[in-house]
């Protein structure tokens, strides 16, 4: 199994860029933003108590995002690898994920980091929030939380893959294609 964190702050892209391995490589998506939606649509507690945290642009705790992550990962057969979208967001989750991977003796194979100035992740997110529905997308104070608790919280992630010689810094502005070319050849470098 090859597994992939994809990095970066709301609004980098992830998402669409997932979309995009998911079809090349056939890799299992594994967003916590899915899985909390998913908790919630199915009013589990879990459910719940992370959309309390995602009302504030908060950060839901780790011990739930972990549970909802654990289960997920238990549900997989199969599987030619794993993109983590959204998750870890704090050292703890990242050291967290490091030994459930290593439960499965499938260890995270890469960090791709997407880095979009603030600016323009603004403009994407209030776009989106035009059709998207998420009230998150749709608040300039929310969105600029969100980018804030990103920069102090989850930036530091960067340094624990970093430090593992996992990360790679890819510049999420330009067409989709040529950023989509360029974590590709990123994911072929490391494997």
């Amino acid at each position: 199994m090859y597994n992939i964190v994809l990095f970066g702050p709301p609004g980098a892209g992830k998402g669409t860029q997932s979309e995009k391995l998911i079809a090349k490589y056939g890799f299992t998506h594994i967003s916590t933003g899915d899985l909390f939606r998913k908790h919630l649509k199915e009013e589990t507690p879990l459910g719940k108590l992370a959309q309390s945290y995602m009302d504030k642009g908060e950060l839901v705790p780790d011990s739930v995002v972990i549970s909802m992550v654990k289960e997920k990962l238990q549900s997989l057969e199969n599987s030619k690898g794993c993109i983590f979208d959204g998750f870890p967001r704090t050292v703890p989750q990242a050291k967290a994920l490091d030994a459930l991977m290593e439960e499965r003796k499938t260890p995270i194979s890469v960090m791709i980091a997407l880095e979009v100035p603030e600016d323009e992740l603004r403009k994407r997110l209030l776009e989106r929030g035009k059709t998207s529905g998420r009230t998150d997308d749709q608040d300039l104070e929310k969105i600029n939380n969100r980018i804030r608790v990103y920069q102090e919280e989850t930036k530091p992630v960067a340094d624990y893959y970093h430090q593992q010689g996992k990360f790679v810094s890819i510049y999420g502005v330009g067409l989709i294609d040529d950023i989509f070319e360029k974590i590709c050849e990123a994911i072929e470098k490391k494997k």
